[in-house]
């Protein structure tokens, strides 16, 4: 992309403001921003710090199990600016006992583990043993942990849910967010 993307605008929102929000359905006042920069200051969230450096999402999705004091955390990336407080609603409500994590898999069956709901004891013992090995992709650890996977059927008559798992990765994806933003 050329810069951050947390800090794109979008309806006048950073892309972190913008999901925040959407997580306040679910957590009011308890949103926090994992970084690799300890610095950083977005929309007065606290910063939670990687812990494993160069870890990519996993150190991320590691670091927030870490940090959560809750039994169950969202984890959402910052180039997924569409989400909304419906959708994680949804996620949360299809959590029940024995499931360790609730994901959605996209129309084309792709899963999205950086939009999903996270048990904490038993994801971070896998996400901490996945590290250990250099096994660095969040889909595995759905993979091993016991996954609820919420498909269209689940969250595609939720408003605006053709947009939730745009990804915005570089210029031109940019570009076409900031259209469908305006589009209601």
């Amino acid at each position: 992309m050329g810069r951050d993307k947390a800090r794109l605008l979008l309806g006048g929102q950073t892309f972190v403001e913008r999901i925040a929000q959407a997580l306040t359905a679910i957590a009011p006042g308890r949103i926090s921003l994992v970084s690799a920069r300890p610095e950083d200051t977005q929309a007065g969230l606290p910063i939670v710090a990687d812990l494993h450096r160069n870890c990519g999402a996993l150190g991320g999705l590691h670091a927030a199990l870490m940090h959560t004091r809750s039994a169950w955390a969202a984890i959402v990336s910052c180039d997924l600016p569409f989400v909304t407080g419906e959708l994680f609603m949804r996620l949360t409500d299809l959590r029940n006992a024995g499931i360790d994590a609730v994901a959605p898999r996209q129309s084309d069956g792709r899963p999205q583990p950086l939009c999903a709901i996270y048990a904490r004891e038993p994801c971070l013992a896998v996400a901490e043993e996945m590290i250990c090995t250099g096994e660095l992709r969040p889909r595995i650890l759905l993979q091993q942990v016991n996954t609820r996977w919420a498909g269209p059927a689940e969250w595609g008559a939720l408003k605006r849910s053709h947009l939730f798992f745009c990804n915005i990765n570089e210029p031109k994806d940019y570009a076409k967010a900031r259209m469908k933003a305006e589009t209601k």
